[in-house]
């Protein structure tokens, strides 16, 4: 961890603010992640530390936490600001996922306004692109992210799963992604004149958070669009699109979430793993809570360990093909070791803490059909805009 991403020494003169994990004695919370909420409780102007079922240590500071204070830290938001969870419906008259897995089209290739101005896809922007940022658009980007066809397994809360559109049976979209290099290009603006300190101009701050914010939201739409368009669908409006990296303003507060979605009266998907099935809640969580609830599944394992791990357990087939029966699309097979569902904690358990401690109400779960992590170029796995993109590459080979 460089200096920068290490949190301040503590310089308060009061007691440290509270800590509350919700999570139960059987759960999976290793001890560096609860040291991690105990050193943010001591920074300066710090009042409460809320740290979800899926907490685990992140690079300064704990993932699966949301924070108050009267002091802004962007460090506490991290570098992928406004990353969230989108959920679209989708009509397709017949799924077959191992049909499908191959129409997804490329989305580690950009959107270009200019070389791709006919792309259907554009249609869902409406208003222009946040700040003008158009590197990485429709791109999902590597880490936990994705973008995943999934099916309606079980309804929980009919009426509530009724109200949002979701028959048992249906498909849906679930897109995990954020603000690409513009979040990573906000904080490194703050960290290399402030380090991990505070925010000297928390208003310049948050007008800068906010358009990554947005741009996520629009980015997410964007991945959608192009999915559904290459699967032989229309693209549809969100019926979910909560950011799980954020801050706001609340009672004159700053409540920052990492890893912790806003819990206060939202609908919320709550991933699970690419084997497991995903969690939809209506969220009810109070200001124990810091008014949020879980992001997903959270790591149980670093990257290092499911390498090693998962490499003397899994085969490369095994993560391909998921105990669900699902299909992962994902070419980089070191990120394929470093997903693996067994790096993850139960999601099962997580979202039973959740309901233990009054935070959310399960409304229904998805399962996944075909869940895209990186084009896997080796198996055919592309449609026609990976297509296009090879050969603008084969075009553009020698140029300097």
């Amino acid at each position: 961890m460089s200096q920068q991403e290490s949190l301040p020494p503590p310089t308060r003169t009061t007691e440290p603010a509270t800590v509350t994990v919700f999570a139960s004695a059987s759960s999976w919370i290793e001890s560096d992640a609860v040291a991690q909420c105990h050193q943010v409780a001591a920074l300066d102007g710090m009042t409460h530390v809320a740290g979800m079922p899926d907490l685990h240590p992140g690079k300064g500071a704990p993932i699966g936490a949301a924070m108050t204070s009267t002091v802004l830290y962007p460090l506490l938001v991290g570098s992928d600001i406004g990353c969230g969870i989108a959920v679209f419906p989708v009509d397709l008259k017949r799924v077959v996922p191992e049909r499908l897995a191959g129409r997804f089209p490329d989305l580690d290739r950009p959107l270009d306004p200019e070389r791709d101005a006919d792309d259907p896809a554009w249609s869902v922007v409406d208003g222009g692109i946040p700040g003008g940022y158009v590197e990485g658009l429709g791109t999902v980007g590597r880490g936990n992210h994705f973008v995943e066809l999934a099916r309606i397994r079980d309804v929980l809360e009919p009426d509530h799963a009724t109200r949002l559109g979701l028959p048992a049976g249906d498909v849906v979209l679930i897109v995990h992604s954020g603000s690409r290099g513009l979040g990573e290009r906000i904080l490194r603006a703050h960290t290399e004149r402030h380090g991990a300190g505070p925010a000297p101009d928390p208003a310049a701050y948050l007008a800068l958070h906010d358009e990554a914010v947005r741009w996520g939201s629009v980015n997410r739409r964007l991945l959608a669009a192009r999915v559904l368009h290459a699967l032989g669908a229309e693209p549809t409006e969100p019926i979910v699109d909560q950011s799980h990296n954020l801050v706001e303003i609340r009672d004159g507060m700053y409540l920052h979430r990492k890893g912790a979605a806003p819990g206060d009266g939202r609908d919320v998907l709550i991933a699970g793993t690419r084997g497991t099935c995903s969690y939809l809640v209506a969220a009810h969580a109070g200001p124990d809570a810091n008014f949020s609830v879980a992001h997903g599944a959270g790591r149980k394992m670093s990257r290092a360990d499911a390498l090693v791990r998962g490499r003397a357990k899994h085969t490369v087939e095994e993560l391909r093909r998921t105990p669900v029966g699902s299909i992962v699309v994902c070419g980089d097979r070191q990120l394929l070791f470093e997903e693996a569902p067994t790096a993850y904690k139960r999601i099962e358990q997580v979202i039973g803490d959740l309901v233990d401690h009054g935070l959310a109400t399960p409304v229904a779960t998805t399962v996944p059909l075909v869940t895209y992590k990186t084009l896997d170029r080796s198996r055919g796995d592309a449609g026609p805009q990976a297509r296009r993109g090879r050969q603008d590459q084969r075009r553009t080979r020698g140029r300097p």
